[in-house]
């Protein structure tokens, strides 16, 4: 919708066409021992991205599942190196992940070694996350001008550490801060056209979307309260502490989603584009949650009846086969259930991965879309192409490292 000066996002994709789509490439990707997962991923995002749409125009996905693949072998030749590297350091100083541990020496060693090693991939993990984002955002177009973002993953990864330890020292109060400076770190590096985002605001700001966490965690810490004083007070203050900690860690839960939905909102609100395209967005927390309850229900459901079918049928296979005659030994008449029971359970996994996209991701996604608004349309029409990034590494990191399974 668009009245010439603003336009509110619009989302068209349809449930069941998603559902069938990731079906088909999620058994692909099953019979192809994962490689073609890749250009699955890839077509799932040229139907999302097709899906969505401003002031009538609809976004366009360039990238393609080979660039991805061989962006994923770059990175795991690099990573193997570097991982090779980092063990032969280990093994220098007498720590290895790989001897089981004989002695507390040994076992000390060995934490010794996983804790180096995880800490070594740390930089990566960053690196990658925003190495993802700068991919999309380069293969990503709208009325045929390019996204962009600039080549500064490693000062990401750096001061994403930074700031994690900072978030962690101060027993997650500094929360806000990680999530405004990171954000304004890839804000401000990102382009449509030859045009630059701006992140405005302030992180103080973002405390007041936290007020659901802290309800959750002052109750979880009255009801660890009672509990330490009930013994001397009486059983009114067990009855008091089973309460508190469990509705204490749901509101909790919900505190945790109601941040990440709300902080987003204010984080579209205070962007900017060239200095004078302005954004709002009002996701709702609610329908974030109910969509998460409904589709998990009725995930719930389907997933209960195919592995009642699929067990009715091994059942009725198993019910031919003479098992005290067997002598314990493996006979041919056990082939057919041991391939019916692997087969369906790789193929519920592959429905109920595909079922969480369409019942799940694909509507939150749509909320959001459709509680975006663009201020200011006519400064768009300022706005010109800008050179294709060739750079991009195609998220051979976040995939090579098992981060890249968001859209």
């Amino acid at each position: 919708m668009s009245d010439g000066n603003y336009a509110h996002g619009d989302y068209t994709g349809d449930g069941k066409a998603l559902f069938w789509l990731a079906l088909r490439t999620g058994l692909l990707t099953l019979f192809t021992l994962g490689i073609y997962r890749f250009w699955a991923k890839t077509r799932i995002r040229r139907y999302i991205w097709s899906s969505s749409r401003l002031d009538g125009s609809r976004f366009e996905y360039t990238g393609t599942g080979l660039e991805k693949f061989l962006g994923f072998l770059m990175a795991v030749v690099f990573l193997a190196v570097y991982l090779g590297l980092i063990q032969i350091v280990l093994f220098y100083f007498g720590l290895t992940i790989f001897a089981a541990p004989q002695t507390p020496e040994q076992a000390l060693a060995q934490t010794a070694g996983f804790s180096v090693s995880a800490l070594a991939l740390m930089p990566f993990i960053f690196f990658a996350i925003y190495r993802a984002r700068r991919y999309k955002l380069a293969r990503t177009r709208w009325r045929g001008i390019r996204f962009g973002m600039d080549k500064d993953a490693w000062g990401y990864a750096f001061r994403a550490i930074g700031y994690w330890l900072l978030t962690l020292a101060s027993l997650g109060l500094l929360t806000p801060l990680m999530t405004f400076r990171l954000e304004k770190y890839m804000t401000d590096r990102t382009w449509f056209g030859d045009a630059r985002f701006d992140q405005q605001g302030r992180w103080t700001a973002l405390y007041g979307k936290m007020k659901h966490i802290f309800v959750g965690l002052a109750l979880i810490a009255l009801g660890v309260l009672a509990a330490a004083l009930a013994a001397q007070s009486g059983p009114l203050l067990g009855v008091l502490s089973a309460l508190a900690i469990p509705v204490g860690v749901v509101w909790f839960a919900i505190g945790v989603i109601s941040y990440r939905v709300q902080s987003f909102a204010y984080l579209a609100q205070n962007k900017m584009l060239s200095g004078k395209v302005a954004f709002h967005a009002h996701p709702s927390t609610k329908t974030v949650i109910l969509t998460y309850i409904l589709g998990t229900i009725v995930l719930g459901i389907c997933l209960s009846v195919a592995t009642g079918i699929f067990g009715g049928i091994v059942a009725m296979t198993l019910s031919g086969i003479d098992f005290e005659a067997m002598n314990g030994q493996f006979q041919p008449g056990m082939i057919p259930p041991v391939i019916i029971t692997v087969a369906g359970y790789l193929l519920t996994l592959t429905a109920a991965q595909a079922g969480a996209l369409a019942a799940i991701t694909q509507p939150i996604l749509k909320h959001y879309v459709q509680t975006i608004t663009v201020i200011n349309l006519p400064a768009l029409a300022e706005i010109h192409q800008r050179a294709a990034d060739q750079g991009a590494d195609a998220e051979g990191f976040a995939d090579a490292l098992d981060i890249g399974g968001a859209i």
